[in-house]
């Protein structure tokens, strides 16, 4: 019996960084809340977490990213698993331990991600199917950008995070850019300037997205109808995402360039792998104080 229980495993899932393709701020409800609709794709880059079940509910931090997380009792992972042992009596727990690789107030929803794979490591823990509603309701009740996080696939979000609806794309080749500056979503917001009840994109037609075996062209032809109205607001609130916009879409092969979330991550989409990887290389060398990521979306 000793040697059955005293055997514990740990569980470990990736928080892969989301990336805002688009995004239009619909308006702002009489509740204060922003109605957005975005295409949200996810990176390969990714903050790592691990659950070891005990007794008690903690969080360990280490990486380099880690120093710009704050206090770990304000962290996102135990929010969520906080607000889920609300939803769901006797829920098993234990220690988190967390890897930050990702910048923090960055636009790409990194305290998000870290979040929804707490909720899904507790949901492996206890028996949960990902689609429990339940999983979902502590997920809005933690963030916005959590729910979307959750399933980490290509989709279309809308309301205020709360509906999503597949669309599925093909491997996006990409550049990542941070300039290691935070920029707080609130003061982005703030800028944009619209008042509780008042509408911003009344008549505006989404863009008609081609089918999921599309060439790569047919898609970034589409995405380049789309927008991130953030974009302009956080460039008063942080002018260095300007430069950072500048430099991506200055890159050799560069298809279309454009600022995730509300920033200050940018990113710029490649026709290949091997343009993404140079580009990336020829900025790192050139602003090596950035944080710089060649990959893909999906």
């Amino acid at each position: 019996m000793a040697m059955t229980d005293a055997v514990v495993t740990a569980l470990s899932d990736q928080a892969r960084a989301k990336v805002n393709l688009t995004l239009r701020v619909v308006g702002r409800r009489a509740d204060g809340y922003h109605e957005l609709e975005s295409v949200v794709v996810f990176a390969d880059c990714a903050d790592a977490l691990t659950l070891t079940p005990g007794e008690e509910l903690g969080l360990t931090a280490t990486g380099p990213r880690v120093e710009e997380c704050g206090a770990t009792a304000d962290n996102l992972v135990l929010k969520a698993a906080r607000l889920l042992g609300e939803l769901v009596p006797g829920l098993k727990v234990g220690r988190f331990s967390l890897d930050k690789q990702l910048p923090i107030a960055a636009g790409i929803g990194g305290g998000s991600a870290d979040a929804a794979a707490a909720l899904r490591l507790l949901a492996k823990l206890n028996g949960l199917a990902f689609d429990d509603p339940r999983l979902m309701e502590a997920a809005r009740r933690t963030g916005a950008d959590v729910p979307v996080c959750v399933g980490s696939a290509s989709c279309i979000m809308s309301g205020i995070g709360e509906r999503l609806q597949k669309l599925p794309l093909p491997l996006l080749p990409v550049v990542m850019v941070n300039p290691r500056v935070g920029v707080a979503t609130k003061d982005v917001f703030t800028a944009l300037g619209l008042k509780n009840g008042e509408l911003r994109a009344a008549g505006q037609v989404a863009p008609a997205w081609p089918q999921g075996d599309a060439p790569l062209a047919d898609w970034i032809a589409a995405l380049l109808a789309g927008v991130n109205d953030l974009e302009a607001p956080a460039k008063q609130v942080q002018p260095v995402v300007g430069e950072v916009l500048a430099v991506l879409a200055a890159a050799d092969g560069s298809r279309l360039t454009r600022m995730s979330g509300s920033g200050a991550t940018c990113f710029a989409l490649f026709g290949s792998d091997a343009e993404a990887a140079a580009a990336a290389r020829a900025i790192s060398a050139a602003h090596p104080n950035w944080w710089v990521h060649a990959g893909s979306l999906s």
